[in-house]
C-alpha cells in the first residue's frame, strides 16, 4: 500500500485539495513525482505531465484515489503547451491549479557560440516559455471563472545567478519568477493567484555527479534539499491558505542563499 492509499483509509476527514484539479508539468521527475504524491496526499485530482517517461507518470497516475490522468507533451514545441492545457482541461473539468515545474540545468557555455546559442534556445523554450504560454492559458481561465493558481518552480539561481555554464538557465528562471509577479500584480483582483518557489540543489537524478563531499560540507544544513520540501510548499499554496502570499517567492535553499 503507497502513502497515498494509506493516508485515505485512515479515517481522515479533511483533505485540504478536496476537488482541486491541479496540472503538473514534468511531473516525472525528481521534484514532480514528489508533488505529485503530497497533493494526492492531500486531494487533489491531477493531470500528470510527462515527457518521454510514460511508465513513471502513469504509475503516479495510479497511486492517487481520485481519477487522476497522465498525459504527453512536448512543451518545446510551438503547439505543446496549448495542446497539453487543453488536453488537461478536457481531461479533469478543468483546472484551478496549474504547477509550472518542468525544467532542466541546461549548460550555455560562451567559449563555443554553436553551444552557446543552442543553451540559450533550450533553456528559453523549456524552462521559460513553455511556462509562460501555459500561464497565458490558467489566466485567462481563472479570470473568467473566480480564480485559481499558479505555482512555478523557479531557482535560486534566478536570485543569485548562476555559474559561468549556465547563465541561461538562471535569465530563463528570473524570467519566470518575473512573470509569477507581474500575473499576481495585474490579476489579484480577478482571483488569480501566482508565486515562485526557488529552491537550491535539489536531491534529483539532475543533479547527480555535480555535488562533491567537499560541497556538501560546504552546505548550512550539510545536505542538499530534499524534494519533499518543494513538494510539501506546493501543497500548501495549492490550498488556497495562503491568498495575501501572491506575488511572493519562497525560497527553500537551507540557509545556503539568504535575502
Amino acid at each position: 500500500m503507497t502513502s497515498v492509499e494509506s493516508a485515505f483509509v485512515s479515517g481522515r476527514d479533511e483533505w485540504p485539495l478536496s476537488g482541486r484539479r491541479v496540472l503538473v508539468t514534468g511531473a516525472s521527475g525528481g521534484i514532480g513525482t514528489a508533488i505529485c504524491r503530497a497533493l494526492h496526499r492531500d486531494g487533489a485530482q491531477l493531470a500528470i505531465h510527462y515527457g518521454g517517461s510514460r511508465e513513471q507518470a502513469e504509475t503516479l497516475a495510479k497511486e492517487g484515489p481520485n481519477g487522476s490522468v497522465a498525459l504527453q507533451a512536448d512543451l518545446t514545441s510551438d503547439s505543446g503547451p496549448d495542446g497539453l492545457w487543453d488536453a488537461a482541461v478536457e481531461a479533469l473539468g478543468g483546472i484551478d491549479v496549474l504547477v509550472n515545474n518542468a525544467g532542466l540545468w541546461i549548460p550555455s557555455p560562451l567559449e563555443t557560440e554553436d553551444e552557446w546559442i543552442a543553451g540559450w534556445d533550450a533553456n528559453l523554450d523549456l524552462n521559460l516559455r513553455s511556462a509562460a504560454w501555459l500561464t497565458r492559458r490558467a489566466v485567462l481561465d481563472f479570470k473568467n471563472k473566480g480564480g485559481g493558481a499558479i505555482i512555478s518552480i523557479s531557482s535560486r539561481s534566478a536570485l543569485r545567478g548562476d555559474d559561468a555554464d549556465h547563465l541561461a538557465y538562471g535569465v530563463a528562471k528570473a524570467g519566470l519568477q518575473n512573470l509569477m509577479k507581474g500575473v499576481a500584480r495585474a490579476y489579484a483582483h480577478q482571483g488569480v493567484l501566482a508565486y515562485s518557489i526557488a529552491p537550491a540543489m535539489v536531491g534529483t537524478q539532475m543533479i547527480a555527479g555535480h555535488i562533491s563531499p567537499e560541497k556538501l560540507a560546504s552546505l548550512p544544513m550539510r545536505d542538499v534539499v530534499p524534494p519533499e520540501d518543494v513538494a510539501e510548499t506546493v501543497a500548501f499554496l495549492a490550498s488556497g491558505k495562503a491568498r495575501h502570499m501572491t506575488g511572493a517567492t519562497l525560497d527553500i535553499t537551507g540557509a545556503d542563499y539568504v535575502r
